[in-house]
């Protein structure tokens, strides 16, 4: 009577000793004892980009995903001199950038009827204003952008 293969869903059974060479179990290191358990779960979602970036940052520091997100966090929410700083800069920068929204908004206004008055033959004295107000605020784009660049160069 020959060997007959055994079906197991267990990679490490015995019974496929004969068939292929034992693999080492995935986990390498002992449980936690009870006392150190994570046991609350707080859910994130990313997009496809973040995903592959957390992915690949937790691979190259040989953590789980869950791990990587979890030391990050931690990391953190125990700085938060540090962090608060972060956020505070960002709100700064995104308060610019909605400014300068806004005030480009207002400007494309006054240049879509500066255009409409000139299409229909009208006089257009206020076209050298709305033009200048167009040059201001691209300077002011890119201040704050050269502003912004320092900053971040200087920080990194």
């Amino acid at each position: 009577m020959g060997e007959v293969d055994h079906l197991c869903h267990n990679p490490h059974c015995a019974h496929r000793a004969h068939s292929a060479p034992a693999q080492p179990p995935a986990r390498n290191r002992a449980r936690k004892p009870k006392a150190d358990k994570r046991e609350h779960l707080i859910a994130s979602r990313f997009n496809d980009a973040e995903k592959n970036d957390l992915l690949a940052a937790a691979a190259a520091c040989a953590m789980t995903p869950s791990g990587f997100l979890a030391h990050a966090a931690l990391s953190a929410a125990r700085d938060l001199t540090r962090t608060a700083a972060e956020v505070a800069g960002e709100r700064e920068v995104i308060a610019e950038l909605f400014a300068l929204r806004r005030h480009l908004g207002q400007i494309g206004n006054n240049l879509n009827q500066v255009a409409r008055a000139a299409n229909s033959g009208a006089d257009v004295p206020h076209a050298r204003a709305v033009l200048d107000a167009v040059q201001r605020a691209a300077r002011r784009v890119d201040e704050f952008a050269q502003q912004y660049l320092d900053t971040g160069t200087r920080a990194a």
